[in-house]
């Protein structure tokens, strides 16, 4: 039986779908992904507001002597010390911004009482090579430095990301271990993990072209046209070319088997348990890239939601 999509979230796309098809997306072609988050990611969440959500914004200064906004979510009503989350949203590393993906989190914050510090990156092409990695990785000594006033407990801080926020976040976990710093998590949530100038399954080619086609060109605009597939960029840029993953933190990996990073993950996964870190993964059947952002009211994820949210909770 082939691969087909979730029902429901068939539904969604269909029930969204313009009567003239989108053009697939051009290699390359960044520009117009990053438009289309920004006038997508609205209309998504317009209704998912959680105004009892504390929302700050804090500015750090990073290693290159520009200055980053971090946004901290925190719950009402909780005393330290409690844990906390590092952050960085999807965007492909060239496209959304920490106001799209805010309400997101905030349902995060709100359902599992733990804050969040969501990092307000720059994105490639106007930054390339480690810069947006070093962003992030600004915010985790930031909020190392500023815990007792947030009243954080350091040693129960976790990374998480979704889709290119879940490649900052491995590579935050893996400049951590560098430099002794202990973290409880990573989470990565449909993470882009490999610049290998691997095909895309046939199988999924219906499913996730356009995010093959991004996932190129992010390693592209990032790395540079002659480096985007090379096998020895730094594993603080592109995690999978990580060669040893001993002293990670323990991950919990999430992918639908639609996903064009579906491979990635698996094999992301098991580079991990090889070194003895321990990974939990899940391939959830019939979904594609983003599924959670499109679709939040289909079934299937209710249990994926409350997983997750059961996860942040036993930090």
């Amino acid at each position: 039986m082939p691969l087909s999509l979730d029902p429901e979230l068939a539904a969604v796309f269909a029930a969204s779908a313009d009567d003239t098809p989108a053009e697939p997306l051009a290699p390359g072609d960044w520009k117009t992904w990053r438009d289309s988050v920004a006038a997508v990611y609205p209309t998504l969440t317009a209704d998912l507001d959680r105004p009892e959500v504390r929302h700050q914004v804090f500015t750090a200064a990073t290693s290159d002597g520009a200055h980053i906004d971090l946004h901290w979510f925190a719950p009402p009503g909780v005393t330290g010390p409690t844990a906390a989350v590092v952050h960085a949203h999807g965007g492909g590393l060239v496209a959304g911004e920490v106001a799209h993906f805010a309400p997101f989190i905030a349902q995060y914050v709100a359902a599992s009482g733990v804050p969040f510090l969501s990092v307000e990156y720059r994105l490639a092409p106007e930054v390339t090579g480690e810069t947006p990695g070093d962003d992030v990785y600004t915010g985790l000594n930031w909020l190392i430095e500023h815990a007792d006033e947030l009243g954080v407990d350091t040693a129960r801080i976790a990374v998480m990301g979704e889709s290119a926020g879940g490649t900052l976040a491995a590579t935050t976990a893996i400049r951590a271990r560098r430099d002794g710093i202990g973290l409880a998590r990573q989470i990565l949530v449909y993470p882009m993990l490999d610049n290998s100038d691997a095909p895309l399954d046939p199988q999924l080619r219906t499913f996730s072209t356009d995010l093959h086609t991004l996932r190129n060109t992010a390693w592209q605009v990032v790395l540079g046209d002659a480096r985007a597939h090379a096998d020895d960029a730094p594993a603080t840029i592109v995690p999978a070319r990580l060669e040893d993953a001993a002293g990670l933190p323990p991950a919990y990996l999430e992918v639908g088997e639609l996903d064009a990073f579906r491979n990635e993950t698996l094999a992301y996964a098991q580079r991990l348990w090889s070194a003895g870190v321990s990974a939990e993964l899940h391939v959830l059947p019939g979904l594609s890239h983003g599924w959670d952002h499109f679709a939040p009211r289909i079934s299937a994820h209710a249990p994926v939601h409350a997983r997750r949210v059961t996860l942040l909770k036993s930090l």
